[in-house]
């Protein structure tokens, strides 16, 4: 099993760290919200531990950001803050479980198996999830996300995105996109792929570093990080 662990205190870090690694569970840490975010786009853990008052971005976000994208993976909140208010707000934002610290290291590994034999099955889901880079696509919800915020799309835009993502990296050419994504053949000389492309790169891409809609003249476009 691995865990994803979010608490910026070094020695509790490190500490809880070696008692799951000797019950059997594989442990990442990090440190801040803005790092364990980057940590999940490209990996996959079975549970989730977050502190709350962590640097850049708070364990309460992250766990509100990680469920907008996943509904499965269950979140441990372990924090200092032990008001009714503040656990009604992890709940809230739909948090599985909630220990104050300090807390007994068996208590949080008897919490913990507790969830991940009810943890539902991924696997389906998973198909509904498409992840390029930061970017990442929920065809169920209908719902887009670059580097943990929504993105507002329309409905063709967002047909389009799925199209071109779905692709993993080919060239699709304008021939092909209007065939599958508006669904007749309409004059391709026409610029209306080239205005959808247009809108989603000033969506996706205008403000980032890493581009991830790219044209290759005289074949299409494709979807990838460059």
């Amino acid at each position: 099993m691995n865990i994803l662990l979010l608490e910026d205190d070094l020695i509790l870090s490190a500490e809880l760290s070696k008692f799951l690694e000797s019950n059997y569970f594989v442990t990442d840490r990090i440190y801040d919200g803005e790092t364990f975010l980057r940590q999940i786009k490209n990996n996959s853990y079975d549970l989730y531990l977050l502190d709350i008052n962590v640097p850049k971005i708070n364990g309460l976000d992250v766990c509100q950001t990680i469920r907008s994208f996943d509904k499965n993976t269950p979140i441990i909140i372990i924090s200092a803050y032990g008001d009714l208010s503040d656990k009604k707000d992890a709940f809230t934002r739909l948090a599985d479980d909630y220990l104050v610290k300090p807390f007994q290291f068996e208590e949080l590994l008897l919490r913990m198996n507790s969830l991940l034999r009810r943890k539902v099955p991924i696997d389906t889901a998973d198909q509904d999830i498409i992840r390029v880079d930061d970017l990442i696509i929920n065809k169920t919800e209908q719902k887009v996300f670059r580097a943990g915020n929504e993105i507002a799309l329309t409905l063709k835009e967002f047909q389009l995105l799925v199209y071109l993502a779905e692709a993993q990296g080919r060239t699709v050419s304008k021939q092909q996109i209007t065939e599958n994504v508006w669904e007749h053949n309409f004059n391709t000389n026409t610029n209306t792929v080239e205005v959808y492309i247009n809108f989603l790169r000033k969506k996706l891409d205008k403000d980032f570093k890493v581009k991830l809609i790219h044209t290759r003249s005289g074949f299409g476009y494709y979807l990838n990080p460059l």
